[in-house]
């Protein structure tokens, strides 16, 4: 890095850099960056070997980055009005042969062309539409500097980029040597990590190997962020993560719990209010929370079970048990069709127990919501079912003791805790059957205990599921009057609900003719996130009693319909949705006595790849095991549906490419929990590193 001042440190102002005004300044803290220590870790997105000076005379290849020296000759400025821009063009050559190089809207250009006699461009060769090749838009840099070397580029700060944001990154180079490292050297040799200054020196101006393929691993480890230098980064966050966890944990659990009595709820009251016994999985994790409940310390427990497994009714078990012992219980769901569906299982169960179910959603009547309300306030609701509205300012408990949060992650750790801290500490059950693989459900609950329902109830029979092309689809359609006839009810789930040039997908508004032309005399129903309450009511009240027994969707069904005559559920434009995803869709099905199937329908050219992925689902029903070839398939840079896996707010760490650092981060964390140490390491890399834990686990 080029030195400017020794005496840089890192938490300097950036106004103590060549170039950097007031104005300038202020435009890099509206993007977060006010410290010299900021601008060094706003790292490289990507790395070019600009090592090796190119021959004109050899076979160029269209694609191709080049570093080539030479002089540019028969330069021109045109105008171009219909594309609205300013074109330089002219031929370079390094005396072994041409090659013509153009720059868009950077008029100056030329002006610095006729100053130089001799130059380094850098720039990719593209092919002209003639056929012939160009380099556009290169970089130019003056003959004797430094430019054979591995160059970041970063990703735009504002106004600022390219060789500008370069140069000033460059400038902060020297601040690395005052980076007090909040490792302990211990620390660092156990787990094989480089110093901090080191790393933040190398990763901004790496060191170049002599030996090519050296050279080639080095860089692509970088652009991969599989260097020690971005492995050290991303250790420190994850420690860093792992230590607001277990902080966030202990400060949860030195407040007293309120005191439940998981014994009125004993094997004799559950079989009184269930028409089936619970499976050795649910009465463990009952006991679980029960444990939890007597325990003198507020609860923070995950459960976690795949679809169909009966988290359900072990959270009505627990919510029973809070009732009983004089406590309010909230629950809340992401959506008001889950929010319904759960009125309707919770008012079945608890309601022959003696306690009423109330809810409280924004589509409710405005006299309705403050009825509720206010029965919160004085302790008249005990129960109330509800969506985001539950955590808002004029909602207010008197004796909150349990809050119970469905498919946990559609919300972040804020929005359960703005629900959580109605009450004095109440016990926290968190529910998901988003399957998540026990090494990243560490990451992504941290502060959580983790129970597991890993069995199904007994004579459920697994879907069975099917992947089909468009010209089967007239055979499909015929499986589908049949089913129907026999009493069965049909999901046919969409990607989406209007066409779209952006999308290649099938459209929910573009298929319902066909779709009715397909079934005559048959009804059908339609229920996406556009209709209001009176008319998603009517269509799943249509599709349960079986007078429109075709119910057309979007994902909208993926939890919150639970229509036991449900038999058969296609899913149009398969290759359209994550393996994850498909299993929660898939289990909409089979939950009544008929068996059940599922239909991916795709397009006839489909590619490999999706078809190795869709094969998954047709032949596994188990939700982990789909989850974990989800994750090994489409690996961490396509998983669309990042955030159900847990935080995207790391800037360092990748939770897929680095999991081996979940469990050593873990363990170090306990360890200087148990050593008292734990505040003061977080305020250590939190405070001077500049790791963001505030969005922990969000």
């Amino acid at each position: 890095m080029t030195v400017v001042d020794k005496t840089l440190l890192p938490e300097d102002s950036l106004t103590q850099l060549k170039g950097i005004g007031p104005r300038s300044a202020e435009a890099l803290a509206a993007e977060g960056k006010h410290s010299v220590l900021d601008l060094l870790l706003h790292l490289p997105r990507r790395y070019e070997d600009r090592t090796q000076i190119a021959s004109l005379g050899g076979r160029l290849e269209p694609g191709s980055w080049l570093l080539l020296k030479g002089r540019v000759v028969g330069v021109r400025v045109r105008r171009i009005p219909r594309r609205r821009l300013h074109m330089v063009d002219g031929m370079v050559n390094d005396g072994r042969g041409n090659l013509k190089v153009v720059w868009f809207n950077q008029r100056w250009i030329h002006r610095r062309l006729a100053d130089e006699p001799e130059l380094f461009l850098y720039g990719q060769v593209r092919e002209t539409r003639g056929g012939g090749l160009q380099l556009v838009n290169p970089e130019i840099e003056e003959v004797g500097n430094s430019v054979e070397r591995i160059v970041p580029v970063y990703r735009r700060l504002g106004r600022f980029g390219g060789r500008r944001l370069r140069r000033l990154i460059e400038q902060c180079g020297p601040a690395t040597v005052g980076c007090r490292d909040p490792l302990p050297e211990p620390t660092r040799i156990r787990f094989g990590l480089p110093p901090l200054d080191d790393a933040l020196r190398e990763l901004h101006a790496p060191s170049v190997p002599d030996a090519q393929t050296q050279r080639q691993k080095m860089v692509d480890a970088l652009n991969h962020g599989r260097s020690p230098f971005h492995r050290r980064l991303a250790f420190d966050e994850m420690f860093a993560f792992a230590c607001a966890m277990f902080s966030r944990r202990a400060a949860h659990r030195a407040s007293e719990g309120p005191h439940i009595d998981p014994s009125v709820v004993d094997s004799e009251r559950v079989r009184s209010l269930l028409s089936f016994a619970l499976t050795g999985a649910q009465k463990r994790v009952l006991s679980e929370i029960s444990d939890d409940f007597a325990g003198g310390t507020p609860m923070a427990r995950l459960l976690q079970g795949d679809v169909g497994s009966g988290k359900t009714v072990v959270a009505a078990m627990a919510m029973l048990m809070a009732l009983d012992s004089g406590y309010q219980v909230a629950f809340m769901a992401p959506t008001e069709l889950l929010a319904e569906q759960h009125v309707r299982t919770f008012s079945g169960i608890l309601t022959a127990a003696g306690h009423t179910v109330d809810q409280l959603m924004g589509s409710l009547p405005v006299a309705e919501q403050r009825r509720v309300r206010e029965g919160l306030a004085d302790g008249t609701v005990q129960l109330v079912i509800g969506t985001h509205a539950l955590f808002q300012e004029s909602v207010a408990f008197r004796h909150l003791g349990l809050v119970v949060v469905d498919e946990q992650h559609r919300f972040g750790v804020a929005q359960r805790q703005a629900l959580a801290e109605k009450g004095h500490a109440p016990h926290l059950l968190v529910m998901t059957a988003t399957p998540i693989p026990r090494s990243l459900a560490l990451t992504v609950y941290g502060d959580l205990d983790l129970s597991i329902i890993d069995q199904m109830p007994p004579g459920r029979r697994p879907v069975r599921t099917h992947l089909r092309f468009e010209q089967a689809r007239s055979t499909v359609f015929e499986f589908v009057r049949q089913e129907i006839k026999g009493g069965g009810r049909v999901f046919v789930v969409y990607p989406i609900i209007d066409a779209s040039q952006e999308i290649e997908a099938a459209a929910l508004t573009e298929h319902e003719e066909d779709v009715r032309k397909a079934l005559p005399g048959v009804g059908v129903e339609v229920l996406h996130g556009r209709l209001d309450r009176s008319q998603r009511e009517q269509a799943i009240s249509r599709f349960r009693d079986g007078s429109a027994p075709v119910l057309l969707a979007t994902t909208v069904v993926e939890v919150g319909v639970d229509v036991p005559e449900a038999s058969v559920i296609i899913v149009e434009s398969a290759q359209r949705f994550g393996l994850s995803q498909l299993h929660q869709l898939r289990g909409r099905v089979g939950r009544g006595a008929r068996q059940a199937w599922c239909i991916l329908m795709t397009d006839d050219g489909l590619g490999e790849d999706a078809r190795k992925r869709l094969e998954v689902v047709c032949e596994s029903n188990d939700g982990f095991e789909i989850a974990e070839a989800d994750l090994e398939l489409r690996g961490p840079g396509e998983l669309t549906g990042i955030r159900q896996w847990g935080p995207a707010g790391f800037k360092f760490a990748n939770i897929f490419r680095d999991q081996d650092l979940i469990t050593a981060t873990r363990e170090l964390a306990a360890e200087y929990e148990a050593s008292g140490e734990l505040d003061r390491v977080l305020e250590d890399l939190g405070a001077y590193h500049r790791v963001d834990i505030g969005w922990a686990g969000d």
